[in-house]
């Protein structure tokens, strides 16, 4: 197919037969005018190719070099989706109507946002808008997800979410996470980190604090890791080629163990094709 930039995967959750099984990730690349479903990809022969242009993600410009994800020099700069709040929720200013753009921050950080506890290997804790569940907890690779609590603006979620960080992890291991398999959770341990979280959470933040939420169960198109991943950079390895094993995350694995993270990749124009 003709070149396209890369932007995320998009991902749905199908449901689950029953309330204790786990539903079912589906992918489809983001080609612009089309969405392409990657499910015919899976167990194929198949060849991603960089064509050597990168566009700007935020204002569409092409560029030599990216600082960010897809981003420009001046977006990086300018441009809220890469506002010191979106990695840090904390330092929000949406509620205060204050931003780099202010109906930016109106529309996406103003919102309703909980905080979550999600296994993906190890328990930890992060921050999403509502309406991004379960997108987020899908492009993290995880296989369980429980949301515990729930506030009317990003900025307060940040502040939880860096009280609850001083008891759990807040990062992800790609590798722990592409090679962990569900099924060997055994008990569920987010209903008991819940507990723990509702113990050691500031007594100001507990009347946000959800203790009855169901436990949210993912599992991917990705049934068999090989046991050596390494992970590869279009930059450095403009052709890819060979069996697509499967996806997880954000991540395409090939049956040799290389592994390509699709959303650090955002902007590069690339061809895709099965062999």
């Amino acid at each position: 197919m003709n070149a396209f930039p890369l932007h995320k995967m998009l991902a749905t959750l199908n449901p689950p037969a029953a309330p204790c099984e786990a539903g079912e990730v589906a992918y489809a690349m983001d080609a612009g005018a089309e969405q392409v479903p990657m499910e015919p990809f899976i167990g194929q022969a198949f060849t991603l190719r960089f064509s050597g242009v990168r566009t700007c993600v935020s204002c569409g410009k092409q560029v030599k070099k990216f600082y960010g994800q897809g981003l420009c020099w001046p977006c990086f700069q300018n441009a809220p989706e890469a506002s010191p709040c979106i990695i840090r929720p904390e330092l929000c200013e949406a509620h205060l109507g204050k931003g780099r753009d202010v109906q930016w921050e109106l529309d996406h950080h103003k919102q309703e946002h909980i905080v979550y506890l999600s296994y993906t290997g190890g328990v930890k804790v992060g921050v999403t808008r509502s309406t991004q569940v379960p997108v987020r907890w899908i492009d993290q690779g995880a296989v369980q997800a429980l949301p515990i609590a729930r506030v009317p603006y990003r900025q307060l979620a940040g502040v939880i979410e860096v009280d609850l960080k001083q008891h759990f992890a807040d990062k992800t291991d790609w590798r722990h996470m592409l090679l962990f398999d569900s099924q060997y959770i055994g008990s569920d341990p987010l209903v008991a980190a819940r507990q723990r979280a509702g113990e050691v959470l500031d007594p100001n933040l507990r009347e946000f604090f959800l203790p009855e939420e169901a436990v949210v169960r993912l599992t991917y198109p990705l049934h068999s890791v090989p046991p050596k991943l390494v992970s590869v950079q279009l930059d450095k390895l403009p052709e890819i080629s060979g069996k697509l094993q499967g996806i997880k995350g954000q991540y395409l694995v090939w049956s040799d163990g290389r592994v390509l993270n699709v959303r650090n990749h955002s902007g590069y124009h690339v061809e895709m094709n099965l062999v």
